[in-house]
């Protein structure tokens, strides 16, 4: 099975690079503020005017994008470290393209385009580490959108649950307990499916005994990892 991950070398050297030069940004840069987003509050949401990018601190925010026929499809979930914004092809065209929403308590800071411009003109090394960083978030979507249109549901779901586990899962007594909430129509909309469909091959693995879960868990078991099925 093919797989993905997110974040990687660029990621973890963006982090130092921002941990250890942000004080003195934020005295030659004055957009630059700490922002906490409450869990399930929007940084941004699809149509609207942003003018400003994000480095995410702490916590996980969903990029999705709501279609003309009234579908959300979930691009994305990224971890602290990530940078998203939009950066327009001129400057009144600001209209985000996706929405992004924090999924728990979300810590970010926030720039202003020009601020980040400059930012980043000025430091050729973050800048290289920034392009890095969404050429891999753009390679990760073209990935999810090439198995939405050439895989089975089926076969979604478990590439889906497999790169959570490895995401967020924690160990727990019967595999890996995915430390992060999800309702089934979430799952849903990260796999490109109808709830109805993603909840009748759910309830198929809790059946073969590869997962359970709960409203508030999903835990996937050590078996399922060595199932070629579960593949």
């Amino acid at each position: 099975m093919s797989s993905y991950k997110y974040g990687g070398a660029a990621i973890d050297s963006l982090h130092s690079i921002f941990e250890q030069n942000l004080q003195d940004w934020k005295k030659d840069y004055a957009s630059i503020q700490e922002v906490e987003i409450p869990a399930r509050h929007f940084l941004y949401q699809q149509g609207e005017r942003c003018a400003d990018f994000f480095w995410i601190k702490k916590g996980i925010v969903k990029l999705s994008f709501l279609t003309l026929q009234g579908n959300t499809l979930t691009l994305a979930l990224l971890t602290r470290e990530n940078i998203i914004g939009h950066l327009p092809n001129k400057a009144s065209d600001q209209a985000m393209q996706e929405s992004a929403q924090a999924l728990d308590k979300v810590i970010c800071y926030r720039f202003r385009h020009d601020d980040f411009r400059q930012l980043i003109s000025s430091r050729t090394d973050l800048s290289w580490l920034v392009f890095e960083s969404m050429h891999t978030r753009q390679q990760q979507i073209e990935y999810k959108l090439r198995m939405i249109l050439t895989q089975p549901v089926e076969q979604r779901v478990v590439a889906t649950l497999l790169e959570l586990a490895q995401l967020f899962g924690a160990r727990c007594s019967h595999g890996y307990s995915l430390e992060i909430f999800l309702t089934q129509q979430e799952l849903a909309d990260l796999v490109g499916a109808s709830r109805s469909v993603v909840s009748t091959i759910m309830n198929d693995f809790r059946s073969r005994g590869l997962l359970d879960y709960t409203r508030e868990q999903i835990c996937i078991n050590d078996s399922a990892f060595a199932n070629d099925s579960f593949r």
